[in-house]
């Protein structure tokens, strides 16, 4: 272990906490590696890669997250590839070969790829020593990022046959630690935490009300000119609006978004990550996987959206040690676009049952096949919550997933079709005349009509499929494909969908309830008047932290008194009708219905749902107009003149 670490890794000695998970996974145990932001959680897997006898199987939310680790793993020589959606299918062939051969030590993939039958069925192939979860407490439902997709690795871990697992996180507090040890049947003395106080960190928070956050932003940072720093903000408008608003006052800055064109996101990542821009405003789509040692300040021009964000993104700040400034600028201005962003992802009853009635439907088929953005649509649920409904279905062992598909593929020529058929004899020449033969052409883009295909060449879907690969590669064909359909097969005779829907509903409102208690830790955090990081700490379990740091506000005798929003006008005092009305009559015309209160809500609040986007809900009268109130205030206003109507 300590010569690989030395002659391969070049370091002379292990990171505090390193030495005791390596020492667990190299002794055949599962293990979780819950270390700060930038001390070293990857070494945990790769060093024991080498030693193990098998392929080590690496689950990573992020690409840049990959790409970043397999550029470290080939400077040193360690061979690792990923497969992830970017590559072509031969790319990706290419890379399982090497993984069957055991060529390879290090495989990373996103947890979507698992769900890919073709994949599953190679994986079953490869024998694998250790499946690395990164990102952990993604598993977690009351974690802060729960991405559905990882419930499942417990599952394909025994699918798989793989003897061990670690896990690596940053961000984990006790209830979360606990969640993953039980899944993962991990022993507690081999869930090693390194603790979470960063003695070189300066937590800096002071209130301002919503009016003065501009101007102290541009005096903060003018104090600062050249040093690198992040600016976190919550909304894309809002990056783009402070960005400018610094460049004004001559501090230069970039906006960075998920909205922003890939090519443009990834300059600007470039042009931080060479010191040639020292400003970024971004949304949290900025920072996971920006391994920039010297970043020096990190401000919060609104609140993170969990204690849990507020530590990762600080995280970034100061990983070479030297003494870095972290600033929130605190009020509750932004404390009610915050909630909407959870409530808006609770899927309505109705929506639920939708779901459920469609999967009844499919009961006789024995086979589920959907589109997800259809189904989005047909049941009013946002993509990521109706993702999260279908793991549910799993985990109560309705459904299993199959495999997945484009349901349409189309191509533009960028050579002549005839030259396209002059590079091929015989059969194969057949097989691509057919394809040009009943494919619909409208102007410059071709539709492949996969069934006149079958039946007039009996061309198998597959073939075509990688037939179309291959012209891409070469250059003679733009390929385009859409509309994935997900495939399930269906694994009981019936379903009670009332019974079902209510269960489903409670769940998600539990976990909306978890989410605006965690928004108002946060503040509690804020207006602490003990030690800042001392309550950080002890926040994630850790109780070694300094009860003074003597590097926060509250140490420098600053108590944050967050200023009160600016006081709204009462409900009460609103005209229902005025506000409604047009939306009313919209809905009424679109689904032949009164719409429920939850949805009155959401119309109110500004919070987006797939119906609305279909009857242009954002261009009627009343849309957001109390996008400022408390949710659930409005919620109760609009049950109320609901009943009474």
């Amino acid at each position: 272990m300590h010569n690989t670490l030395e002659q391969v890794f070049g370091y002379p000695q292990f990171r505090p906490g390193q030495e005791a998970a390596i020492g667990a996974v190299l002794a055949g145990r599962s293990a979780a590696a819950i270390f700060p932001t930038g001390s070293g959680k990857s070494l945990c897997y790769q060093l024991p890669a080498l030693l193990l006898p098998h392929l080590t199987l690496v689950v990573s939310p992020l690409l840049a997250l990959m790409q970043d680790q397999l550029a470290f793993l080939q400077r040193h020589g360690i061979p690792a590839a990923s497969i992830d959606s970017a590559q072509g299918r031969d790319e990706a062939s290419s890379v399982m070969a090497r993984a069957k051969s055991g060529e390879l030590k290090i495989l990373m993939i996103s947890v979507e790829r698992l769900k890919n039958e073709r994949f599953r069925h190679f994986l079953q192939q490869v024998p694998i020593s250790l499946l690395v979860v990164d990102e952990a407490h993604c598993i977690s439902e009351w974690g802060h990022n729960f991405r559905p997709d990882y419930l499942k690795l417990p599952d394909y871990q025994r699918q798989f046959n793989i003897p061990q697992v670690l896990l690596l996180t940053a961000t984990a507090t006790p209830a979360v630690i606990v969640d993953m040890q039980t899944k993962f049947a991990i022993a507690e003395s081999d869930v090693v935490t390194t603790g979470f106080y960063r003695a070189n960190l300066n937590l800096w928070v002071e209130p301002v009300t919503g009016a003065a956050k501009r101007q102290r932003l541009v005096q903060w940072m003018g104090e600062r000119q050249g040093q690198p720093s992040i600016v976190y903000v919550t909304l894309q408008k809002t990056a783009e609006h402070i960005a400018q608003h610094l460049n004004q006052h001559g501090i230069s800055a970039s906006a960075y978004h998920a909205g922003l064109p890939h090519d443009q996101r990834e300059s600007i990542q470039r042009e931080f990550m060479g010191g040639q821009l020292n400003c970024i405003v971004a949304t949290i789509a900025f920072g996971m996987g920006i391994d920039k040692s010297d970043i020096r300040n990190v401000v919060h021009f609104d609140l993170p959206k969990s204690i849990e964000n507020y530590s990762q993104e600080i995280g970034r700040a100061g990983r070479d040690g030297q003494a870095s400034d972290c600033l929130v600028l605190a009020n509750r201005d932004s404390l009610n676009v915050l909630e909407n962003f959870v409530y808006g992802d609770t899927p309505e009853l109705q929506g639920i049952r939708t779901v459920l009635e469609d999967l009844r439907a499919a009961i006789a088929e024995g086979q589920w096949e959907f589109m997800l953005l259809p189904l989005s649509d047909q049941s009013n649920i946002r993509q990521l919550p109706l993702k999260t409904l279908l793991v549910q279905l799993e985990l109560r062992g309705l459904i299993a997933p199959r495999y997945a598909y484009f349901a349409e593929y189309r191509f533009k020529c960028l050579i002549d079709p005839d030259a396209l058929l002059a590079r091929f004899e015989g059969e194969r020449r057949d097989f691509v005349a057919g394809i040009i033969q009943t494919s619909s052409r409208a102007r410059t883009w071709w539709t492949v009509n996969f069934d006149a295909l079958y039946e007039q060449h009996q061309a198998e879907r597959n073939r075509v499929v990688k037939a179309l690969d291959y012209f891409q590669e070469k250059g003679w064909i733009e390929l385009e494909s859409k509309q994935m359909t997900e495939v399930y097969s269906v694994r009981v005779n019936e379903v009670d969908v009332d019974a079902l829907s209510l269960e489903l509903h409670r769940y998600f409102s539990a976990h909306e309830n978890a989410e605006i208690v965690r928004i108002h830790a946060m503040l509690a955090l804020f207006a602490s008047d003990t030690c800042l990081s001392y309550r950080l700490a002890q926040y994630f379990g850790d109780d070694n932290a300094p009860q003074r740091c003597g590097h926060c506000s509250v140490c420098a005798g600053q108590v944050a008194q967050l200023p009160e929003p600016p006081a709204l006008a009462p409900l009460v005092d609103k005209n229902f009708e005025g506000l409604c009305g047009p939306f009313i009559h919209r809905h009424q015309e679109y689904t032949g219905s009164y719409p429920p209160p939850e949805r009155l809500t959401r119309f109110l609040c500004g919070i987006s749902v797939p119906m609305f986007t279909k009857i242009k809900a954002r261009a009627i009268p009343g849309f957001a107009a109390f996008e400022l109130y408390p949710y659930a205030q409005v919620r109760e206003w609009a049950a109320l003149h609901v009943q009474g109507a």
